[in-house]
């Protein structure tokens, strides 16, 4: 991920000409995987690694220029004995959330599988020994959940890596730079991914913006992207760049903010007609942090899912596990949470589109069929404007069965009469609409 303290700004990485060479033409079950993806509207980031044992964020190493052979030994006691597939996926599951995105590999440059390219992976380096995301994958294929994977495009450690704008304090030596083996490196992993451990929802790239003061630098990611169309047509690709979609990409990204918002100074671009997914932290950091305690509370969570949902968006809710393979506490009672509030008003997100109306400061609406959803998230009027084009059949409030008064305005829309509705964090009006 992007260090939001240190880079507040989006990048102006553009990327070169040569990479812009035909067009991407996706499989029909791509395109279907992409529906699928837009009807799940909830997923699941875990941030796990070596990091975690410091417990000071997942860009501890870049940022207090830890030598990479002295972090390397962080391996030497990575024993995550309390780690348990089912119970991640199941808690993850009860949040109502539709799939997992782990990270295989941060910018750390430690890999979390038992991955034949390199010893510096959790089988190999660690005493634990054991392939987490085997074990993972093999747990989302027996609950029905579905798993992606995050995979850094830069790395710290290896001296094969060309250099960005992190990572520069970790004492490699520079003297093997080459990306053309760095680049074959990847793409083995990323083959072993695909090929290794079933079906892949989408592979999650991050790291095109660690080169943007060197425009030129190419990073082949078409070569990339359709290396993992050719193993798994129906793996969504996606980029955390910033920027408006590459050719190849499936889905559109965007980091701590809403498609068509940039509060955090991370995500500028333009919204694209690809499928929109946000991510966004339940605390303040990715990778864990043990004195981040500032957690979101469940009725802010709820309204971002629900803001998602009406920009036609997922969203992505990052959680930072436990160095010891606990998921925190809290962070397990926000699951829980939000997977009551889906249970009672999952028909208003699951499987929507955005809405006819546009989102305004009182909240969005979501479609499905002829059902239009309103999620009145901040009004304190009693009645609500609709510029409607479309004639309604009939209103009622999810929230309490009640049915809603409102006046046609001919020509112009309607007004909802929603000042009985008690105050909740989400008021849902479904209107049937003709």
């Amino acid at each position: 991920m992007a260090l939001l303290a240190a880079f507040s700004v989006a990048v102006a990485y553009t990327i070169p000409e040569r990479e812009q060479e035909s067009p991407y033409v996706p499989s029909g079950g791509n395109l279907q995987a992409r529906e699928a993806f837009r009807d799940a509207k909830f997923g699941i980031f875990l941030h796990w690694g070596l990091y975690s044992m410091l417990g000071t964020g997942e860009w501890t190493m870049s940022s207090r220029d830890i030598n990479y052979l002295e972090y390397a030994k962080l391996a030497n006691a990575f024993y995550p004995h309390d780690f348990d597939a089912e119970e991640w996926v199941s808690a993850i599951k009860r949040s109502g959330a539709g799939y997992i995105c782990f990270t295989t590999r941060h910018h750390d440059g430690f890999s979390m599988w038992d991955t034949a390219r390199t010893d510096y992976n959790i089988v190999d380096a660690t005493p634990y020994g054991r392939d987490v995301v085997k074990a993972l994958s093999e747990e989302c294929r027996r609950q029905g959940v579905g798993l992606h994977f995050y995979y850094s495009l830069i790395d710290w450690y290896r001296d094969d890596c060309p250099r960005g704008r992190t990572g520069l304090g970790t004492g490699r030596p520079g003297t093997s730079i080459d990306y053309g083996h760095y680049y074959d490196f990847m793409k083995g992993q990323l083959t072993e991914l695909l090929t290794g451990y079933g079906p892949v929802g989408a592979i999650w790239f991050d790291g095109v913006w660690d080169q943007d003061r060197n425009p030129d630098f190419d990073w082949k990611l078409r070569g990339l992207y359709d290396h993992i169309h050719d193993l798994q047509p129906s793996c969504l690709v996606g980029n955390n760049h910033h920027l408006v979609p590459f050719e190849g990409e499936d889905i559109q990204i965007f980091e701590r903010d809403l498609p068509g918002e940039n509060t955090a100074g991370l995500s500028g671009q333009d919204v694209s007609r690809l499928p929109l997914e946000t991510c966004q932290t339940m605390n303040g950091m990715w990778g864990y942090k043990i004195t981040d305690l500032d957690y979101k509370s469940t009725g802010t969570l709820i309204r971002y899912l629900v803001r998602a949902a009406g920009r036609d968006a997922n969203l992505l809710l990052n959680i930072g596990p436990q160095p010891d393979g606990n998921l925190p506490a809290v962070a397990v009672e926000r699951l829980r949470e939000m997977g009551e509030w889906l249970g009672r008003y999952g028909e208003s997100i699951y499987g929507t589109r955005g809405g006819d109306i546009p989102p305004h400061d009182w909240g969005v609406t979501t479609r499905k069929g002829d059902s239009l959803y309103v999620h009145i998230l901040d009004l304190q009027d009693d009645a609500l404007y609709l510029p409607l084009d479309a004639r309604v059949a009939s209103a009622v409030c999810l929230n309490d069965g009640s049915r809603i008064r409102y006046d046609v305005i001919k020509g112009k829309g309607i007004v909802l009469h929603v000042g009985d509705i008690p105050q909740d964090i989400d008021r849902i009006v479904k209107l049937v609409i003709r």
